[in-house]
């Protein structure tokens, strides 16, 4: 039985050798894994440092006000160094609501392709694309706003998207498939902020403009109508 087992002393000496082989691997995984945690923790007050940074900056942005020139030198240093940051995009908003204002339909196209391009929010993403489509509307750019809108991967905005399709369609005087988005819409019920009554009334007013094409049509919503505006604000309140 005593051959059975190894002797302290050449259980001493098993230890060594074995850690003499190993000893680089150990030490090797205790300051990876010290690096590790020194670099998470430095990426953690990065961001964070810099979402304070932004914040503050998108503030300025909103205290300008009517100073055009300080509200401009805020939403420039906001861009140039928080692109992609929500604040950013917020602005961008902003910006665009802007501009349709002022009739200025290029720019606020120019802000709200920035917003979808960079947002990494799904939800904003979807309130940026239903601006853009009702500015290409009021350019004139009716097939672009269509293709822009996919009611497939649009989610709870399914039913927004085809009345936005539904009204770019209406505005090119394809009545048809006006009247199958209006109807698409309505048939939606995960969009529940939709104005029914205003679909309703857009779905007949195609049927009645197929016969009577000389009636007067149901204005579409406007541009910043009031559920995408109660979405943005949703998204504005994420830091």
């Amino acid at each position: 039985m005593v051959d059975d087992y190894l002797s302290d002393r050449e259980q001493e000496e098993a230890l060594k050798n074995w850690w003499r082989e190993n000893w680089s691997w150990i030490l090797g995984g205790i300051v990876l894994g010290l690096a590790l945690l020194g670099g998470w923790r430095y990426w953690q007050s990065y961001t964070t440092q810099r979402a304070e940074e932004a914040a503050a900056v998108f503030a300025e942005y909103q205290a300008a006000g009517s100073n055009t020139e300080a509200a401009q030198a805020a939403f420039e240093r906001l861009v140039s160094e928080h692109k992609r940051s929500p604040y950013t995009l917020q602005a961008r908003l902003l910006e665009a609501k802007s501009s349709v204002e002022a009739e200025e339909f290029d720019e606020a196209a120019e802000q709200l392709r920035a917003v979808v391009r960079d947002s990494k929010d799904d939800e904003l993403a979807h309130v940026a694309r239903l601006r853009l489509a009702r500015v290409l509307i009021q350019q004139g750019k009716h097939e672009e706003a269509v293709d822009l809108l996919k009611p497939e991967k649009a989610g709870a905005f399914a039913a927004r998207v085809r009345e936005v399709r539904g009204d770019a369609l209406y505005a090119k005087g394809e009545l048809e498939g006006a009247r199958a988005e209006y109807a698409a819409a309505l048939a939606a019920n995960a969009d529940t902020t939709t104005d029914r009554t205003l679909l309703e009334m857009k779905l007949q007013q195609t049927s009645d403009a197929a016969s009577d094409e000389g009636q007067a049509p149901v204005d579409a919503a406007p541009i910043d109508d009031a559920q995408t505006s109660e979405a943005a604000s949703a998204a504005e309140g994420q830091p």
